[in-house]
């Protein structure tokens, strides 16, 4: 005969199950929350980051920054290796180096998958790209991308992860650069 449970026990467990679940994903509890990104926000995202790409690739700091905004607590880790970087650089002489940086060249974005849950969007995308790129000649530099975008006052960037590993390499070469 199954157990009968009180209705104590059920309000109890009503309210702290959001909470247990939240702290178990160390997620937080988001008050306010809009709930999940709609399919068209998503999709607003992904136009948004394939136009950012293309811009900045070009050297376009300003169109770049008027497609992406970064959170105060945004992380990148680079595709040259290196310790990830916390925070934005938006002083006027960082922009302008930015923008010397990358001079010219194509971007389109290939989305391999997008998640949404709360308010939190996460792309995974290859950014099929080429341009003159920190002094070098025009040439691929295409990406894998993941980026993280978090709704508040809009969407804004929280974290990008990209590295240059579209085409397979082998464990040799795999193991020579996590050597260094």
């Amino acid at each position: 005969m199954p157990k009968r449970i009180s209705r104590r026990a059920v309000v109890a467990g009503a309210v702290a199950w959001p909470v247990a679940a939240a702290a178990a994903t160390g997620t937080g509890i988001s008050r306010g929350s809009r709930g999940t990104a709609s399919a068209g926000e998503v999709a607003d995202l992904v136009r948004r980051t394939e136009q950012a790409a293309a811009v900045l690739i070009r050297g376009d700091v300003n169109s770049y920054l008027g497609l992406i905004r970064h959170a105060d607590d945004y992380t990148l880790m680079q595709p040259f290796g290196g310790t990830p970087t916390r925070g934005f650089d938006g002083k006027p002489e960082s922009l302008a180096a930015l923008a010397r940086f990358f001079r010219g060249g194509e971007s389109t974005l290939e989305v391999t998958q997008s998640y949404a849950s709360g308010d939190l969007v996460v792309l995974v995308v290859i950014e099929r790209q080429h341009g003159a790129v920190g002094g070098l000649a025009d040439q691929d530099w295409s990406l894998r991308v993941t980026q993280v975008y978090r709704r508040g006052a809009g969407w804004e960037l929280v974290h990008r992860h990209a590295d240059p590993l579209v085409r397979p390499i082998g464990i040799d070469r795999a193991a020579a650069l996590a050597r260094g």
